[in-house]
């Protein structure tokens, strides 16, 4: 199955007006498939009940959200990694550098090597 993908047309950013103006390919979302929607297809391709599927979901994002906030890194063995990353202004010196600093943090996914090789072997099919 393909990838599908749309046209779109961008400006350069921080460029008054856009500046030149290019065409870029943007991937087409088809839908979404929430933790329900999995948990359905877990359902479908294994013995295990709905309520034990989602019971295991559920507190793998809450244990997850514990080690990340302990600042470990979670490996998810074929899935792949999540760890924290921080942002930070620059100071003069070292000393300056405080947790007030700090602008923002996010969530860092690394794929593991096995979708490393999906994203490499997609198919894609203009819409």
């Amino acid at each position: 199955m393909a990838i599908k993908f749309k046209v779109i047309e961008k400006g350069k950013p921080g460029v008054s007006g856009g500046g030149e103006k290019k065409f870029y390919a943007s991937a087409n979302i088809t839908g979404e498939k929430t933790l329900a929607g999995l948990t359905r297809d877990i359902e479908k391709v294994s013995t295990v009940s709905g309520a034990d599927i989602r019971a295991v979901l559920y507190a793998l994002v809450d244990v997850m959200k514990s080690a990340l906030e302990e600042g470990q890194a979670v490996r998810l063995g074929e899935l792949g990694s999540m760890r924290i990353n921080i942002s930070s202004k620059g100071e003069m010196q070292e000393k300056d550098v405080n947790s007030s600093s700090i602008t923002g943090a996010k969530v860092l996914f690394t794929p593991s090597a096995e979708l490393k090789k999906m994203l490499n072997d997609l198919k894609y099919e203009k819409l």
